[in-house]
């Protein structure tokens, strides 16, 4: 005890030292390396909570906090260190979603920094010559998906609206971490190795396959270029990036991969601010993701129809649960088909699609002694008083899960971030921009492939995206924050760790851990282990379609906040390498 006393002690010196730019990152990369496998998943604190899941950026971010910052400085701070320490799952060539909860005003708010088409964008860049869908693993690593980023512009804005620290403050650390480097976790060293091909036919080999040789566990990754960037985006700003050097080298690379995109499409990028969309559940308020996210509605959508079910009668690893949530979740997934998109360029029946009677018309559906055959899209409009039909256009089933990251932090003075950020697929393209060492998102290919639907390919669009960060308010007060990478698994993840924590009352590890399962149609399944072998060959017998081999699925990293006591409980989830830290002043 003593010496895991001293250690932490010693850890958080080197990180201090770190944050005021007087000790290399390397220390406390070598310092952090030995709690990969170790570290925290779960913590308190009586001032503030940081959950990640980099146990490296986990600490940047709680060191902000104890340094007198705010949840939006430690957001900014920790995004910045993700991009280096999970280079494949996010960064400033992403986008992302971040909802803020206001404590002195008392208000939620939304960051919706998302990616937009370039105008060269068309309905049909997906096809082929033969109108036929590009296949995914091509269509996903070309210049065509690339997305105008957004997630700069995004920490930008949050800290002109409700940050305390400068943007060139917030950067240094992810300076020092990507100059000096840091040994790398099974998490990344597993990814390089999957996409070795990829990420070999683009500077990003020399980076991550030195010498045709992909880096390891444990081996140091240098990001020299990646710091030069964040360099002159501490010192000329966001400009650096959205009309400066950056941007023309951004503009070159993806047009050298037959993309659109130019320099204006860059320039001309823009965030927007937006409000959740609320729903209720068990007597708690969920603050959710409006479109262009599928997330909110549809999440909203499955607890309103399941809040029907009484589900904690059922075991929590019952059959009966487990059949309930999949034909809830075919339900909502056939109406996401035909209704979500962009509401700049769609409208969106978000009023319909979550009306009780149109809840009740879904509910009734659902038997508990079969499996709904065909389920298809309902029609939410008529509970808007109009006579507007939904367009499903059958895409090709060959799109694989992107994987992102998401975030939390709650501060001192009772503000809470959720904040899910992506560059989509690991790696995103596979594209670095040469000379300055960040990945390139593929996030046009959340569009359909197939145009005629919601969410076809149009100029300056926003793809349809499932990233659903979440609060959970009780009495007008934020109680809990959840949200998952996972691709469209997103919102299951989501739904499932409500359920478990609220429905089945569960301790928030234990709700996390909790095996979860997917399923968007009825060719579709994934589940992760721990699910009796009984309980899979009954759903099957039934009519579902569970395979033999589990999966994991996604990645939750949460913030439980009990008022009464005064406390903060964070859960970083035990399927990457993060990391919750309190705070205590």
């Amino acid at each position: 005890m003593m010496r895991s006393k001293f250690r932490q002690a010693l850890v958080l010196s080197f990180s201090l030292l770190l944050l005021v730019g007087t000790l290399p990152s390397s220390v406390l990369a070598k310092e952090l390396d030995m709690d990969y496998k170790n570290s925290k998943q779960v913590a308190t604190g009586l001032d503030g909570m940081v959950a990640t899941a980099h146990p490296l950026a986990s600490q940047i971010g709680a060191d902000v906090l104890r340094n007198g910052g705010n949840a939006i400085d430690a957001a900014v701070a920790i995004q910045f260190a993700l991009n280096v320490t999970e280079p494949m799952m996010s960064g400033i060539g992403g986008g992302g979603f971040l909802m803020y909860y206001d404590a002195d005003k008392e208000e939620t708010s939304i960051i919706n920094s998302r990616e937009r088409a370039p105008a060269g964008a068309t309905p049909d860049m997906f096809l082929d010559e033969k109108g036929e869908p590009i296949p995914f693993g091509e269509r996903a690593t070309g210049g065509k998906a690339v997305g105008v980023p957004g997630t700069l512009k995004g920490l930008e804005e949050a800290l002109e609206r409700w940050g305390t620290r400068s943007m060139d403050e917030l950067i240094d650390p992810a300076i020092q971490l990507a100059s000096e480097g840091f040994p790398i976790d099974i998490v990344l060293a597993d990814a390089i190795a999957d996409n070795k091909e990829v990420l070999n036919k683009t500077a990003a080999g020399i980076v991550f396959a030195p010498n045709g040789k992909p880096l390891k566990e444990g081996d140091k990754l240098v990001q020299k270029d990646l710091a030069k960037t964040f360099k002159l985006i501490k010192s000329g700003g966001t400009d650096a990036f959205y009309k400066g050097e950056i941007a023309k080298a951004v503009a070159g690379v993806v047009q050298k991969y037959e993309g659109s995109m130019t320099a204006d499409d860059i320039a001309a990028y823009d965030v927007r601010i937006d409000k959740p969309i609320w729903g209720d559940y068990k007597g708690y308020q969920i603050a959710s993701m409006p479109p262009p996210s599928s997330g909110g509605v549809f999440l909203l959508q499955m607890l309103s129809i399941l809040d029907g079910f009484d589900l904690s009668q059922y075991d929590v690893k019952s059959w009966e649960k487990y059949h309930l949530l999949a034909e809830a979740m075919h339900l909502a997934y056939a109406d996401r088909a035909a209704y979500a998109g962009d509401p700049e360029f769609v409208e969106v029946p978000l009023k319909g699609l979550l009306h009780p009677d149109y809840i009740k018309q879904r509910q009734d559906l659902i038997k508990l002694t079969s499996v709904i055959e065909k389920p298809i899209a309902g029609d939410p409009w008529r509970y808007e008083g109009k006579k507007t039909a939904g367009i499903s256009v059958q895409q090709p089933d060959d799109k694989k899960q992107g994987e992102t990251t998401h975030f939390t932090v709650a501060d001192q003075w009772g503000n809470v971030v959720s904040y899910t950020t992506t560059i989509e697929q690991l790696f995103g393209t596979g594209i670095m921009v040469p000379g300055y060492g960040f990945m390139l998102n593929n996030e046009l290919t959340d569009f359909d492939a197939i145009p005629g639907g919601a969410n076809q390919v149009e100029p300056n669009k926003r793809p349809l995206s499932s990233m659903t960060p979440t609060i959970v308010f009780k009495d007008d007060k934020p109680v809990l924050t959840v949200g998952s990478p996972g691709g469209s698994t997103i919102i299951t993840s989501v739904l499932q760790t409500i359920i478990h924590s609220i429905e089945y009352d569960m301790e928030l590890k234990a709700a996390i851990e909790e095996p979860r399962i997917f399923t968007n149609n009825t060719t579709s399944y994934r589940y992760e282990k721990g699910i009796p072998n009984k309980v899979l060959d009954y759903l099957n017998k039934m009519g579902h379609n569970f395979g033999e081999s589990p999966v994991t699925i996604g990645n939750v990293q949460s913030i439980l906040i009990d008022h009464k006591e005064g406390t903060f409980k964070g859960v970083a989830d035990s399927s990457r390498s993060g990391a919750a830290i309190g705070i205590d002043f």
